[in-house]
């Protein structure tokens, strides 16, 4: 084999198809595009992203900073350090809580963090209690109720 004998192999090259040089051709005329309208024409057809007048989705969804939660709780939060300086055995609940004035303003339901520490038993009702502040509440030989 020489280099002068190497051809590509039979039917691997096809010649292009001419469309709308007449209609000997096969595609002459409209050259495959159908009749009439926007994308039969010369030029591009539409940009990315148009809908044809609709509202294109990038337009449509929110900028920016994902979606808003939708009924969201707001609660009135405070840490287990706040309540470490109540006397023992206490009811400690939301209005008791402003009547000795550590809350000052009630935004929703209470709910206990647990920045901080505790050493008296206290006898909590809240609404909600993230993990930490129910360990170290019932470490300190208090009890947890949820609202």
């Amino acid at each position: 084999m020489r280099l002068h004998d190497v051809k590509p192999q039979k039917g691997s090259k096809k010649r292009k198809k001419r469309v709308a040089r007449g209609i000997s051709a096969g595609q002459g005329a409209s050259a495959g595009l159908g009749m009439r309208g926007q994308k039969s024409r010369s030029g591009s057809g539409t940009r990315p992203g148009f809908e044809g007048g609709q509202q294109p989705l990038y337009r449509r969804l929110p900028k920016l900073k994902g979606f808003p939660i939708i009924n969201q709780k707001i609660y009135t939060t405070i840490n287990v350090e706040k309540l470490a300086s109540l006397p023992a055995n206490t009811e400690v609940t939301l209005a008791s809580l402003r009547a000795a004035g550590i809350l000052t303003a009630a935004k929703g339901p209470l709910k206990v963090l647990g920045n901080g520490e505790l050493s008296t038993p206290l006898k909590v009702q809240a609404a909600a209690f993230t993990g930490t502040a129910r360990s170290k509440i019932e470490a300190a030989g208090g009890s947890c109720e949820v609202l």
